[in-house]
C-alpha cells in the first residue's frame, strides 16, 4: 500500500516569525490528535511544510523532533553562479530541507517557467538530493477545449524525460493541481480528480513499467479542505493531498491530516 502524503503549501505567507508560532501550535495538536503519529511512525504516512525560503530554517528548528517534513517551494538547477534571488539546492539542504516543490501552476503561469527549465530543475533536485514534488495541471480553457490530458501528458513527460525508472518510482512525487480550482474555491469532483489521477498513473506505467507506476506517490491539489478531503483520498489513485490555504491555519491542517489518517 502506497502512503499517504499530506502537503501544506504556504505559498507567500508565515515569514518566520509566524512561522515558528504555527510549528508549535501545529506539533503540540499532532502530539494530541490520536491517530497521525502513529501512522508517520508506522510508515503510513507523510507530512509535509512547503515554507518560504526565509522561513525554513525556522521551521526546522521548530519542529524540534516532531515527525514532520520541510521543504522549498521552488530551487534553480545550478548549484551556484551569477543568478540574483535565486537559491540553489545544496543550500536548501544545509537549511535541512529534503523536498521541493516544482512546476507550481504559480510558477508556470505567473512566472513563466517553461517544461524544459522545469526539467533541469527537477533533475538537479534529485541529483542534488531533494525530492521533488512535481506539478501537473490544465488551465480551465484547456479542460474545456477537450485538452486537459495532453496538456499533462506533454508537461509530465516532459519534466521526467531522460530518467529511469527506479528514479521516477523511488525519488518523485506527483501532483495533479487543475490551475481552475487554485485558490478559486473550485474543487474537481472526486470522479473527476480519480480520472485525472488514474490517467497520470497509466502514463507512468507505459512509460516506465507498471511496477514503478503502482509505487509512485501522486497527489491532488486545489481548494483542499477538511471538509473534502476523506472524499478526495478515497479514490483508489490519489494517495494525498497538496494544500494551499487550509495549511495556513493549524486548525485546518489537523483536521485534514486526521482525515487523511482515518483513511488508513
Amino acid at each position: 500500500m502506497r502512503k499517504r502524503f499530506i502537503a501544506g503549501n504556504w505559498k507567500m505567507f508565515n515569514g518566520p516569525a509566524a512561522a515558528a508560532d504555527f510549528m508549535s501550535r501545529f506539533t503540540s495538536g499532532l502530539s494530541a490528535s490520536e491517530g497521525i503519529i502513529p501512522d508517520i511512525e508506522s510508515a503510513k504516512m507523510e507530512i509535509a511544510i512547503f515554507a518560504p525560503f526565509v522561513s525554513l530554517q525556522t521551521a526546522i528548528s521548530s519542529k524540534g523532533t516532531a515527525p514532520i517534513i520541510v521543504g522549498a517551494q521552488n530551487v534553480h538547477w545550478e548549484k551556484n553562479g551569477a543568478f540574483t534571488g535565486e537559491i540553489s539546492v545544496p543550500m536548501l539542504i544545509e537549511t535541512g530541507c529534503t523536498h521541493v516543490i516544482i512546476g507550481h501552476s504559480e510558477r508556470r503561469h505567473i512566472f513563466n517557467e517553461n517544461d524544459e527549465e522545469l526539467h533541469k530543475k527537477i533533475i538537479a533536485a534529485i541529483e542534488g538530493g531533494l525530492i521533488p514534488v512535481f506539478c501537473v495541471g490544465e488551465l480551465l480553457e484547456e479542460r474545456e477545449a477537450g485538452n486537459a490530458f495532453n496538456v499533462i501528458r506533454t508537461q509530465l513527460l516532459a519534466g521526467l524525460r531522460s530518467m529511469d525508472s527506479m528514479t521516477v518510482a523511488e525519488k518523485v512525487i506527483i501532483a495533479y493541481e487543475p490551475v481552475w480550482a487554485i485558490g478559486t474555491g473550485k474543487t474537481a469532483s472526486n470522479n473527476d480528480a480519480q480520472e485525472v489521477c488514474a490517467f497520470i498513473r497509466k502514463l507512468i506505467s507505459d512509460t516506465f513499467g507498471e511496477g514503478i507506476a503502482e509505487k509512485i506517490i501522486i497527489l491532488y491539489g486545489g481548494s483542499v479542505k477538511p471538509e473534502n478531503t476523506a472524499g478526495i483520498l478515497s479514490q483508489k489513485d490519489i494517495d494525498g493531498v497538496l494544500v494551499g490555504g487550509a495549511s495556513l491555519k493549524v486548525d485546518s491542517f489537523l483536521a485534514i491530516a486526521k482525515a487523511a489518517a482515518e483513511q488508513n
